[in-house]
C-alpha cells in the first residue's frame, strides 16, 4: 500500500501542480508581471518533466493529461496577446462580405468611402471593443492572415457573432483539435520512422505549446497539423495529397514556403535510376514527380488564394508581409547584433537595407541544403527542415514567442533537441512587456540566445546532449 501511494503520488502531485499553475496562469497573470510569469512558467515546465518521468510516457494517459490541460483555458480571454482581437474582428468583417485585405480596421472606422458603401460598422458586433483591443498599430494595417486563418476566423464569427469571448471559445476549439491531429499523425510517422513515439510529448504536453497555442490562440498549431500530416501521407509516398496539404498549411501561415525547395532530393532520387547530377540518381518518372509535387503545391495555394486576388489585395498583403522584414524588432538575435554595429558605424538604426539582406541570405542557406544535404529520406528531409527554419528564426528582425512552436514540432522526428530549451527560454522575450510601457532586456534576450545557440551547437557537432540530461 505504502509503494502503492509513493508510486501514485509521483503523478498525483505534478498534476495537482500543473492544474494549479495552469489555473492561475490563465485567470490571474498580468503580462507586465514577468517575475510572476517566469515563476509560473518554470514551474510548469518542471511539473511537465515530473509527469511525463511518473507515466514513463504512457501514451494514452499523457494524451488526456494534455487535453485536460487545454480545456483549462477554453473559457478565458487570452492574456499575453491581443492579436485576437483582429482575429475576430477579420472573421466578422469576412461573413459581412467584405474582403479583409481591402480596408483596414481604421479606415472602417474614419469612414473610407468604397469601404462605407459596402457595409456600416453598425453591422459588426463589438467593433469599437474590437479596434480598442487590437491596438492602434494593428488596426492601421492590413490583415496579413491567409485565407484559410481566415476561414477559421469566419467560423468563429457564424458561431458567436455578437461574444468575443465566444468567438475566442470556438477559435480556441478549433486550436486544440489541431493539436489532438498533430498528436495522431505524429504518433503514426514516429512509428513509421522507428523513433521513439514519447518523442511527441515534448510538443503535446509543452506548457510553451498550451499557454502560446491553445492560451493565447496563436495558428502554428494549425499550419503544423497539415505540415506533419503532410509528412506522414509523403513517407507512405502519397505524394499528391501530401503536396495538398503542405498548400493548405500555407494558407494558414506563410512558413512552409520557405522550406519547399528542400523537398527537391527527398522527391526526385530514385537510387536504381541511371542519371546522376549532384551525386543524385533520377529518371523521368522522378522528375515528373517532383514537377507535379510543386505545380500540386502551388496549385492548392492558389485555389484558397483565389476568392481573394485582386490588384489592391497583393499590393496590401505584400506591403504588410513586408513591414515584418523593414519595420518590426523583437526577441531578434544575429539580427540585433548587426543593428549595433550599424549604430557604431553609421549612427542609426539600419534595418530598412539590412531587413532587406537577411531574406537573401537565408534563400541562400536553404538552397544550399537543398541541394548539397542529403535529404532522401523523411527524417533528414525533416532534419534539413528543421534546420533551415531554425537559421531563418536566428537571422529574423522579429521572432515573437509562438514562431517556435515550428522548430518544436519538427524536433520531435529527428535527433536534435534544441528546440526543447528555446521553448523555456522565449519566455525570456516577455519581459519586454513592463508596467511602464514596451522596453527589451537585450541582456535577457543575449542570455536567451547564447543558451539556444549553445546547446545547439553542442547537439550539431559533439552528438546528443539531452542524454546526458535524461530528456530525451
Amino acid at each position: 500500500m505504502r509503494q502503492f501511494l509513493k508510486e501514485d503520488s509521483k503523478l498525483i502531485i505534478p498534476l495537482i501542480g500543473s492544474i494549479v499553475l495552469y489555473l492561475i496562469f490563465a485567470y490571474n497573470l498580468e503580462r507586465s508581471n514577468f517575475l510572476n510569469l517566469l515563476l509560473l512558467y518554470s514551474g510548469l515546465f518542471y511539473c511537465a518533466w515530473r509527469i511525463i518521468k511518473a507515466t514513463q510516457f504512457n501514451f494514452w494517459v499523457l494524451a488526456g493529461i494534455g487535453v485536460f490541460f487545454r480545456l483549462l483555458f477554453l473559457p478565458v480571454i487570452p492574456n499575453l496577446s491581443q492579436d485576437f482581437y483582429r482575429f475576430v474582428w477579420d472573421g466578422r468583417v469576412l461573413i459581412q462580405g467584405i474582403n479583409p485585405y481591402l480596408f483596414t480596421p481604421e479606415q472602417l472606422q474614419e469612414g473610407t468611402p468604397t469601404a462605407l458603401s459596402l457595409t456600416s460598422l453598425d453591422t459588426i458586433a463589438q467593433w469599437q471593443e474590437l479596434i480598442n483591443g487590437m491596438g492602434a498599430l494593428n488596426a492601421h494595417h492590413y490583415s496579413n492572415y491567409p485565407p484559410i486563418n481566415q476561414l477559421c476566423f469566419a467560423i468563429a464569427a457564424l458561431f458567436a457573432k455578437g461574444s468575443i469571448l465566444g468567438s475566442v471559445i470556438v477559435l480556441r476549439v478549433l486550436m486544440i483539435a489541431a493539436d489532438i491531429g498533430i498528436l495522431y499523425f505524429g504518433k503514426k510517422l514516429l512509428e513509421k520512422l522507428n523513433l521513439p513515439v514519447k518523442n511527441i510529448f515534448w510538443y503535446f504536453l509543452n506548457p510553451f505549446i498550451i499557454i502560446e497555442l491553445t492560451g493565447n490562440l496563436h495558428f502554428e498549431g494549425v499550419m503544423l497539423f497539415f505540415v506533419v500530416w503532410a509528412f506522414y501521407l509523403l513517407h507512405k509516398e502519397k505524394w499528391f495529397w501530401a503536396a495538398a496539404l503542405l498548400g493548405i498549411s500555407v494558407s494558414v501561415k506563410l512558413l512552409p514556403l520557405l522550406f519547399l525547395p528542400l523537398f527537391f532530393k527527398y522527391l526526385i532520387s530514385n537510387k536504381n535510376a541511371k542519371n546522376s547530377i549532384l551525386g543524385l540518381h533520377f529518371d523521368k518518372l522522378s522528375v515528373t514527380k517532383m514537377v507535379l509535387f510543386y505545380v500540386s503545391v502551388l496549385g492548392s495555394i492558389a485555389l484558397t488564394f483565389a476568392p481573394f486576388l485582386s490588384s489592391d489585395f497583393i499590393s496590401n498583403f505584400a506591403a504588410t508581409i513586408g513591414l515584418w522584414f523593414q519595420n518590426f524588432e523583437f526577441n531578434a538575435s544575429v539580427y540585433y547584433v548587426i543593428r549595433w554595429i550599424g549604430f557604431q558605424t553609421v549612427g542609426w538604426n539600419i534595418i530598412g537595407t539590412v531587413g532587406k539582406i537577411l531574406p537573401l541570405i537565408v534563400i541562400t542557406l536553404i538552397m544550399t541544403l537543398a541541394f548539397f544535404r542529403r535529404n532522401t529520406t523523411t527524417q533528414q528531409l525533416i532534419t534539413a527542415i528543421l534546420l533551415g527554419v531554425s537559421f531563418y528564426f536566428l537571422l529574423s528582425t522579429t521572432v515573437h514567442p509562438w514562431y517556435i512552436a515550428t522548430p518544436l514540432v519538427l524536433s520531435v522526428f529527428t535527433r536534435y533537441k534544441f528546440p526543447i530549451v528555446w521553448s523555456f527560454m522565449v519566455i525570456f522575450s516577455y519581459s519586454a512587456y513592463g508596467a511602464d510601457g514596451f522596453q527589451e532586456n537585450l541582456g535577457l534576450v543575449a542570455m536567451e540566445y547564447i543558451v539556444v545557440i549553445g546547446f545547439a551547437i553542442t547537439e550539431i557537432f559533439f552528438g546528443n546532449s539531452l542524454k546526458k540530461f535524461n530528456l530525451g
